[in-house]
């Protein structure tokens, strides 16, 4: 479909989220609470891109929506969670629906100014995952989300005073920190899949310093994208598997290739620069070093 088809649709602040869910004015012009099911179901008509300028947190329960990512639809039967960061794009297709049951919680980032959560929440990776790497919960981890959400909502609906903002960041916070807990326990679950992940990344990698053609360095990006992934979930799983991230894992391989080079033919420094990706030679002797304390030219003198 031509992107002339597809509706741009940007929700810069609250009071018009409320608008488009047919819901009541809100209570507070930078943070939002939503039932799914008080929300009047709509059926949407048209292919729609939706940027949200807001973080956004949503537990759902039997959706029958689909949301495309890449080249892949991703379905949401069961109770999951997802999170959006602010101008993060969605693709909802004609024919979605809301879900039936769950939460919708937005925050605007101005909400969190002058509380540590307003850099803290940069820190937290699943804000930059995409939903085919939603947060599956057991029944009794999704009771805590919901009696954190509840929390929320009754502090919301209360009038606001000079404790408002202070209990509700702390909710929040207290939110994330379980939603950092369950996906730690979620990639240990999936350790065996992990493990094919990480024989995977290691056979894109080969490839690619395989073909002639490659002159850059390979990226993240480049490597999450083959495996249908955000780069940061990518990441984040092959930490917990082995304790290094993608680029980590990129870099040792580029040390690996090096070596081979330094050993196996008569390129200068420069030539097995080039030939990695490097645009300058600098940048691959800084890099050669800080990894194994040496140079490449004294790595290749140590050699004979």
């Amino acid at each position: 479909m031509k992107s002339k088809d597809t509706l741009l649709l940007e929700i810069k602040s609250i009071a018009k989220q409320h608008e488009l869910l047919r819901a009541e004015k809100p209570v507070h012009p930078l943070i939002s609470l939503h039932r799914f099911a008080d929300i009047p179901q709509m059926e949407i008509q048209e292919r729609t891109k939706l940027i949200s300028y807001f973080y956004q947190i949503v537990l759902k329960r039997e959706c029958p929506c689909k949301l495309k990512y890449g080249q892949s639809n991703y379905d949401f039967d069961e109770g999951v969670m997802s999170f959006f960061s602010p101008k993060q794009i969605s693709i909802i297709e004609p024919g979605d629906m809301f879900p039936s049951a769950g939460w919708l919680l937005s925050i605007h980032p101005d909400f969190l100014n002058s509380y540590p959560l307003a850099q803290k929440i940069k820190t937290y990776g699943f804000f930059e995952y995409t939903m085919n790497e939603a947060l599956i919960m057991s029944k009794e981890e999704e009771n805590t989300i919901d009696v954190i959400f509840k929390s929320i909502e009754k502090e919301y609906c209360l009038p606001i005073d000079n404790f408002s903002q202070d209990v509700l960041i702390a909710n929040i916070e207290l939110l994330l920190t379980h939603c950092t807990r369950y996906y730690n326990r979620q990639m240990i679950s999936r350790k065996p899949v992990n493990q094919t992940l990480l024989i995977k990344v290691e056979a894109i990698l080969n490839t690619y310093f395989q073909n002639s053609e490659n002159n850059r360095l390979p990226s993240a990006e480049f490597i999450s994208s083959q495996l249908n992934l955000s780069a940061k979930y990518l990441s984040d799983c092959l930490k917990q598997l082995t304790g290094h991230g993608i680029q980590q894992h990129i870099h040792e391989k580029l040390i690996e290739k090096a070596k081979e080079q330094l050993g196996n033919t008569d390129f200068t420094v420069a030539e097995i620069a080039y030939n990695l990706g490097f645009g300058y030679p600098q940048s691959f002797n800084k890099l050669f070093k800080s990894k194994t304390n040496i140079s490449p030219l004294a790595y290749r003198k140590s050699l004979n």
